[in-house]
């Protein structure tokens, strides 16, 4: 008679079996450690009470100051907000209207070089450059956004005139209605940068005249008017 052999589990099998039950202990110990571990807090965004939300332009006195404002001819409707929002914003500060110059420009690209002729021209204390960006499908609203924004700041340090850099750069349409048209008028902003920064030129080259805010340069010799130039020099205004 034939013994009945006894049926065993080939070692493959096995071996395969060992692996799994091992993995499982692992799991289960993995979740029982992150269970035991505090939760981390759900992530929430906290506003600051100490941060910077507005700039305020209190008591700011443009009597003196003369500005110039450049803007495109691309998207008008923008465009034309916000060049009206800072030149009412140089009128409130108390600059003359005879003290604002206006111009305007193909697009974007074009406000440096506009820009560093009126600075060169000695007729302006600071600029406002208007534009308006919107991104499309191509690379071309980071070219034009980047070089611009370079540029204008190039001109400033190049001619000592400040230029306030007003060109919107927005992903749609919607973004730049509610920051010029519709909504909260960025140009109003700009408009008193630039007489600030204009005060503060005038101060900083001894241009400014007696009573007008003093932001840290002026002082009584330094307020006294630009001694003009002799027969055969060159007047230097930057």
């Amino acid at each position: 008679m034939r013994r009945n052999a006894t049926r065993s589990t080939p070692p493959a099998p096995r071996k395969a079996m060992a692996r799994l039950l091992s993995l499982a202990a692992l799991l289960c110990a993995a979740d029982g450690l992150l269970k035991a571990l505090p939760r981390r807090r759900a992530l929430t965004r906290v506003q600051d009470a100490n941060a910077v939300t507005e700039v305020s332009f209190k008591d700011l006195d443009g009597t003196s100051a003369r500005i110039g404002i450049i803007k495109t001819k691309w998207n008008p409707k923008i465009v034309n907000a916000l060049a009206d929002g800072a030149k009412q914003a140089c009128l409130d500060a108390k600059v003359s209207k005879e003290n604002i110059f206006e111009t305007q420009v193909p697009g974007a690209w074009e406000l440096p070089s506009a820009a560093r002729f009126l600075a060169l021209s000695g007729r302006v204390d600071a600029i406002v450059c208007v534009g308006c960006l919107i991104k499309g499908d191509t690379l071309h609203f980071e070219h034009i956004a980047e070089a611009v924004a370079s540029g204008l700041m190039s001109v400033q340090l190049q001619t000592s005139v400040p230029c306030a850099f007003g060109v919107l750069t927005v992903l749609n349409e919607d973004q730049a209605a509610k920051r010029s048209y519709a909504g909260e008028n960025h140009g109003e902003s700009w408009g008193k940068t630039a007489v600030e920064m204009a005060v503060l030129r005038q101060e900083a080259l001894g241009l400014a005249k007696k009573g007008t805010i003093n932001l840290g340069f002026s002082d009584e010799e330094s307020s006294k008017a630009m001694p003009k130039a002799g027969v055969g020099e060159k007047k230097v205004f930057f």
